[in-house]
């Protein structure tokens, strides 16, 4: 197991989408924590924070093609996913495929499109496949929803149901930038400009490699129960209409072990699992109140409240 090319591979893709955005390695750590697991980003933040910018930087750091799909009432499944459209010359019908085709896809203010077509997004996340007509057409490899709302305007909007929110693997928030970075951005040349000269730093093979390798990380006994005292918790807490899910366990897990390979481990500690859990979780309890400040701020007091193992 190539533990040393975990750290050189988010290394270099922080230093790179760095160039774009500044002041935000963490949360471009965290971007990668999710694509190399194969899960996808939920973006709750204000408009003008940088989210297009660190999704555009990313997918040139990695190489992959990119698109960006702006959410409306009137947008339809099939703009997302293509259409069978017949060819006079030709005598057939052909599919002429959607923008969801792509690796790295943006989906801008997803909650304003209709819950019809956020479920035509929702099967391509979920199940890697796209179903038109009968015929199933398989996505691009690889492949990584980032989906973003605006969590101050809910005029026009449509809320994601909980089903749906669940799938996302992390729920991230970019913040404003400190002032002298926002003073340097403010200097510089067009973002545009400099994101014409990014570059690909990291190869598919790298991609895929890791993508294999994380799962031979070693997680003890002790931290398994540990990541499982955490989500039981939040399901018996009666001030919740519910709890963490399955999935949640399993992304947390997964989280954990890539979370270890980036600092250098072939074996997760319980920090691993407090590092991830925030993000990873805090979308995927019932609170009633739908505040997600709320929901991140229980998570952090459940992590103080559950016995951390001693190894």
């Amino acid at each position: 197991m190539n533990i040393e090319l975990f750290k050189n591979y988010t290394d270099r893709i922080i230093k790179n989408c760095s160039k774009i955005i500044l002041g935000k390695e963490e949360v471009i750590r965290q971007v990668i924590v999710t694509f190399l697991s194969g899960g996808h980003v939920l973006l709750e933040d204000l408009p003008g924070t940088g989210k297009t910018m660190l999704l555009r930087a990313f997918s040139k750091s990695i190489g992959g093609d990119f698109k960006r799909i702006q959410f409306t009432p009137d947008l339809l499944p099939s703009d997302l996913t293509g259409i069978n459209f017949y060819n006079q010359k030709e005598g057939t019908f052909e599919f002429k495929k959607g923008p969801l085709f792509s690796s790295i896809i943006l989906a801008d203010e997803i909650n304003r499109a209709t819950p019809r077509t956020q479920s035509a997004l929702l099967e391509a996340m979920e199940e890697r496949q796209i179903t038109v007509d009968g015929n199933t057409y398989p996505m691009n490899v690889p492949f990584m929803v980032m989906a973003t709302e605006n969590p101050v305007e809910s005029y026009g909007t449509f809320p994601l149901p909980e089903a749906q929110i669940d799938r996302f693997f992390m729920r991230l928030s970019m913040g404003y930038m400190e002032r002298s970075q926002e003073l340097e951005v403010m200097a510089r040349p067009s973002t545009l400009a400099l994101l014409d000269d990014l570059e690909k730093v990291v190869t598919q093979e790298e991609t895929d490699e890791l993508q294999k390798e994380f799962s031979k990380v070693k997680v003890s006994d002790d931290v398994s129960n540990y990541i499982l005292n955490i989500v039981d918790f939040t399901r018996q807490d009666e001030h919740l209409l519910a709890g963490v899910s399955t999935r949640g366990a399993i992304a947390l897990y997964k989280a954990a072990q890539i979370t270890a390979a980036m600092d250098g481990r072939d074996y997760v500690i319980p920090e691993d699992v407090k590092k991830e859990a925030i993000s990873i979780l805090s979308h995927r309890i019932v609170s009633g109140s739908g505040n997600h400040i709320e929901a991140e701020k229980y998570i952090e007091n459940v992590l103080k409240d559950v016995e951390v193992p001693l190894e």
